[in-house]
């Protein structure tokens, strides 16, 4: 029994007498499901694009295309809808410079709008940072939350992240940072040639010396470290040391692992395992329609039971509600079905059957 009054839950357990007790039937009561990365401007893609094992690269080109051609119109609103359907209370969307609040606030869900910044070049490091203050002046919390998302290592100069870490320390506002995704990113780090250095300056977008050679994930790592709370996006290809660096600092910085974005591009398996050993924060995300079949976190979550058979399925559970929304920084009020959290709640569908194991039915 999960007794709620308004949108709170008072009580788990027996209802105080003389309380309206309903019955659901065969279905599992979850607390609300938590996407901790989305990209909702990409939610009216019926396919991911490309084939699976597409490198990142290649499909990164496809992305440009796509938000080139194609007018987002409401993807935004359909994949929040989609995510609500689907049982998610809170989601970490990045969003891209000009999107509309119109778009999130039409759908009751607690989100948190992670601007997407690029600047690969100096010059443009100016404009985003007047971006940034323009987004972080207009959030309202009881609509949105105002988060900043400097892309990624290769579109995203030094002095931009130093200045948005800066920011997020002083305005108290989240980052989110794709960090250690590919081989590609890893080369480009390492020796600043390969297939990303051949994107950016067909993009015009290279200039020597931004990246230093020999760099690592553990450089942003230690940049982003000062920031008031990180997201770090994917990490499928962090080293030991890297993971142990964000298992000191688990309170604040945490890695969001998108399980069937990860299948789709074939990478090596997700060192799962070690980044829960090591005591680093995992939440869960879905990443995008552009690489994911849809925006369902119980999808992703029994995607990781299949893909991790030795994670326990209770643990499974935990990244896609209370760690995720501690990596968001709202797990006072998300994650778990506890007096005083939200009573926005899931209901999972059970098979008729019986078994010993309960996750065994859910998942």
């Amino acid at each position: 029994m999960v007794t709620v009054d308004g949108d709170r839950i008072i009580s788990v357990g027996r209802p105080p007498a003389g309380v309206k007790v309903e019955d659901l039937g065969n279905v599992a009561i979850l607390p609300g499901l938590i996407n901790a990365h989305a990209h909702l401007d990409l939610s009216d893609l019926c396919d991911p694009l490309g084939e699976p094992g597409i490198s990142l690269v290649d499909w990164i080109r496809l992305v440009i295309d796509h938000r080139l051609t194609t007018p987002c119109g409401r993807a935004v609103e359909q994949g929040l809808q989609e995510s609500v359907d689907c049982g998610t209370v809170a989601i970490g969307d990045v969003a891209q410079p000009g999107w509309q609040a119109e778009q999130i606030e039409s759908v009751p869900t607690d989100v948190t709008v992670f601007l997407e910044l690029i600047a690969p070049t100096a010059q443009r490091v100016g404009s985003a940072i007047e971006l940034v203050e323009g987004h972080i002046g207009s959030a309202n919390a009881a609509l949105w939350h105002a988060g900043l998302g400097p892309h990624a290592p290769y579109s995203v100069h030094p002095k931009l992240l130093s200045a948005v870490v800066s920011l997020s320390a002083a305005r108290r506002v989240p980052i989110a940072m794709h960090l250690a995704e590919s081989r590609e990113e890893l080369e480009l780090l390492r020796t600043g040639g390969g297939p990303f250095r051949e994107l950016l300056e067909q993009l015009g977008a290279w200039r020597p010396g931004a990246i230093p050679h020999g760099a690592r994930p553990l450089d942003y790592l230690h940049t982003l470290a000062s920031a008031h709370r990180v997201l770090v996006i994917h990490g499928n290809y962090l080293d030991d040391e890297e993971i142990a660096f964000l298992a000191d600092r688990a309170e604040r910085m945490s890695v969001i692992y998108c399980p069937r974005t990860h299948s789709f591009f074939g990478h090596r398996p997700y060192p799962l395992r070690e980044m829960l050993a090591a005591g680093v924060t995992v939440g869960l995300g879905t990443d995008s329609r552009a690489s994911a079949p849809d925006l369902n976190m119980l999808a992703e979550m029994r995607h990781v039971v299949e893909k991790h058979p030795d994670i326990g399925r209770d643990v499974v559970l935990r990244l896609g509600t209370l760690d995720a929304a501690r990596a968001l920084g709202c797990g006072h009020r998300f994650g778990s079905l506890e007096p005083g959290k939200s009573a926005k709640l899931a209901f999972v569908d059970l098979p008729d059957r019986d078994a010993a194991d309960p996750y065994e039915l859910l998942f």
